[in-house]
């Protein structure tokens, strides 16, 4: 799989424009709508890449309405990397290879990493006593969150993007080699693996101890957790580099060929796909997954938003660039960056813009979300806490 096309170096800044243009405003869900099953209440912290496991794209705790700029930090390199926020402080890396501890309240650095290699897209996993996270040397690190000592190495045979997902006592983060692993996240050491037929980057989503997850090899697989052994393994006939949010007996994810599905875990089957008929472009943003909404960016330059039952358009934004950010969710609101430097906040139900600011370089990282700060980097090396 070729890189996503980001740039990766820094880039010179402009200067920063915040704009206040609406309120938070409460409208009706559109579209019709399936019964949704129980949702478990997400986690207070943003742990990993997406928030949790299943990879939502929802937070607990919704920031205020009008955001305000409360830090910056300078990590001094492109960051693509989506930050993790856990027990006060914000976990990020930079394309200097560099993992980044910084407090949520101040933005004072608490203690670095350097991973010898360099950051790219792979965004930390924060367990009980450790951070984790990839390099694109082929290096996953386990690094102490209380003064970020190295704990242990894994190395694959190839470039990580993919960002690591922590469940129970297993590790489990994707390759260019080709693999899937599942590494004891206390040692290290191997519990099992998974070949495939292409550069593993999407970042595994689990639930009900399943790891699903989509790949370049253009298939869609379920794999016990437990061993990783395959469920099931279904072509999907598209290049797949987004990773797949599941609900319930439902997986979403975009492709690079034009659109975004909607595969029924049980079946084991497409129940829709959605194309924006104006304009063809891939789906590498994640899609998230809030009031039977699929929101998701696309490299047409817009945001869209999916009725999950239907499969119809509910709403489109249109930014300046294209979105290769994936959002995140809280309080109705969407919040997700865009390669025309500006980090957006939309209504979840109609898609209206109610603010944004102006970075002045490329986002491409996704946003975090906790205790009532929005978190995100760009690719001019600054970290940016909203709140």
């Amino acid at each position: 799989m070729s890189a996503s096309g980001h740039p990766s170096s820094t880039t010179t800044r402009r200067s920063a424009l915040v704009v206040f243009l609406l309120a938070a405003g409460s409208v009706s869900p559109v579209g019709t709508q399936a019964p949704r099953p129980a949702q478990p209440t997400p986690a207070a912290s943003w742990n990993q890449f997406r928030g949790n496991p299943r990879l939502t794209g929802v937070a607990a705790h919704a920031p205020g309405a009008a955001l305000t700029l409360r830090w910056t930090y300078e990590a001094g390199d492109a960051i693509e990397s989506s930050a993790a926020i856990a027990d006060g402080t914000v976990y990020v890396g930079s394309a200097n290879g560099e993992l980044l501890a910084i407090d949520l309240e101040s933005g004072k650095l608490r203690w670095k990493y350097a991973t010898g290699g360099f950051i790219g897209e792979s965004s930390p996993a924060v367990g009980r006593d450790a951070v984790f996270v990839g390099d694109l040397g082929g290096i996953v690190h386990a690094v102490s969150a209380r003064d970020g000592s190295r704990l242990w190495t894994f190395k694959t045979d190839a470039e990580v993007k993919s960002s690591p997902t922590l469940v129970d006592d297993l590790l489990l983060i994707g390759s260019y080699d080709t693999y899937l692993y599942a590494l004891e996240s206390r040692t290290g050491k191997l519990r099992w693996k998974l070949q495939t037929e292409g550069p593993v980057h999407a970042t595994p989503a689990v639930h009900n101890g399943v790891v699903y997850i989509g790949g370049c090899d253009e298939h869609f697989r379920a794999v016990r957790l437990a061993d990783g052994k395959t469920i099931f393994q279904i072509p999907v006939g598209a290049y797949t580099a987004a990773s797949a949010v599941v609900d319930g007996d439902r997986a979403y994810f975009g492709t690079f060929s034009f659109e975004v599905l909607a595969f029924d875990l049980r079946s084991r089957t497409i129940q829709w796909r959605y194309r924006n008929p104006n304009r063809e472009f891939p789906y590498y943003s994640s899609a998230a997954l809030v009031d039977g909404r699929v929101i998701v960016g696309g490299r047409d330059k817009a945001v869209h938003a999916i009725n999950s039952a239907s499969g119809k358009a509910d709403w489109t934004f249109q930014t300046r660039a294209r979105v290769d950010s994936s959002p995140a969710v809280a309080g109705g609101r969407v919040y997700i960056g865009s390669s025309d430097g500006r980090l957006y906040v939309l209504d979840a139900a109609t898609g209206q813009k109610q603010w944004e600011f102006d970075a002045g370089a490329a986002i491409t990282a996704s946003p975090a979300i906790a205790a009532g700060r929005v978190v995100i980097g760009s690719h001019d090396g600054r970290l940016y806490c909203f709140g």
